[in-house]
């Protein structure tokens, strides 16, 4: 058997940096052992297999593993793919089937190897959890409990699909200096695959209003350059501090690993009530090969 991939970096328009992502094409008739070992020979955050859909009004259906699970649902891997078949089908919009459901991702080409994928989520974020207090939290990411906190926002646990503790923090300064203590890390963050969030509000920078860090021992990821299903639940916890209107933010991740990100964050509250959530990002080609997988 013999597959053919491409490489793509996301939610950048540079090559080399933003979050690496395999996208293996045509990858029906592979069994879930064997992808969890191909995303596992990747050893990207991500690798997400394409195949085709229970719907023929659909474009595809897209599977979504780290090195050690699948996922539901995952922000890059769905700007990624959707930006991977639009490039292919030649198409401003594709709909990709997803264990969360199906997504419709808007595309816009910027060339033949380079697009920016915007989606509606599947699913809201709402809150599911309890969240650790300011010591805990404190001791395991290695700074100070008046560290913990920014602003309006208090750390919180919300999910769009993937379960995320949000940990907002002082400031850039204090993001910039976590420093990660594992030992007892699942104790500290006991909820779905233990994985916490990093935020702060950047005031003094121009191209981004929030600043990010997403931590994922749990999911066989130390430390992820650009999170987008982590966004997404971080929209909810927006959302709670936010007037009626629509909103967009822009985010950065990944500049502490040296893999600059930029993930635009969209919502729109009517009469209190969260009604939108959107993700959206860049996407470029940086390679293709192909799988051999005969004996």
């Amino acid at each position: 058997m013999k597959l053919n991939y491409l490489i793509l970096d996301v939610f950048t328009t540079e090559r080399l940096k933003g979050n690496s992502l395999a996208v293996v094409t045509k990858a029906d008739g592979l069994l879930d052992d064997q992808m969890q070992a191909i995303a596992g020979e990747f050893n990207l955050s991500e690798t997400v297999f394409i195949t085709k859909p229970q719907s023929e009004r659909h474009t595809a259906a897209v599977r979504i593993f780290t090195p050690s699970v699948e996922l539901p649902f995952a922000g890059h891997p769905t700007v990624g793919a959707a930006v991977a078949l639009g490039l292919e089908t030649r198409t401003s919009a594709v709909r990709i089937e997803q264990q969360v459901g199906v997504i419709t991702c808007i595309i816009e080409k910027l060339d033949r190897r380079a697009g920016f994928a915007r989606f509606a989520l599947p699913i809201l974020p709402e809150d599911v959890g309890k969240a650790p207090d300011a010591l805990r939290i404190a001791a395991a990411l290695g700074i100070e409990p008046e560290d913990v906190g920014c602003g309006l926002y208090q750390p919180a646990v919300f999910s769009a699909g993937v379960v995320f503790y949000l940990v907002p923090v002082r400031n850039a300064a204090v993001l910039k200096r976590i420093k990660l203590e594992r030992r007892g890390w699942s104790e500290v963050f006991p909820l779905g695959h233990n994985s916490v969030y990093v935020f702060t509000e950047t005031p003094g920078e121009d191209d981004n209003r929030l600043a990010a860090r997403m931590f994922a021992p749990g999911m066989g990821v130390g430390e992820d350059p650009a999170t987008g299903a982590a966004a997404a639940a971080l929209i909810g916890l927006l959302a709670r501090h936010a007037n009626d209107g629509q909103v967009e933010y822009a985010l950065r991740q990944g500049h502490e690993m040296g893999r600059p990100s930029r993930i635009m964050m969209q919502f729109r509250k009517e009469g209190g009530v969260l009604t939108h959530g959107g993700i959206g990002g860049h996407a470029v080609v940086v390679g293709e090969g192909t799988l051999d997988l005969e004996d």
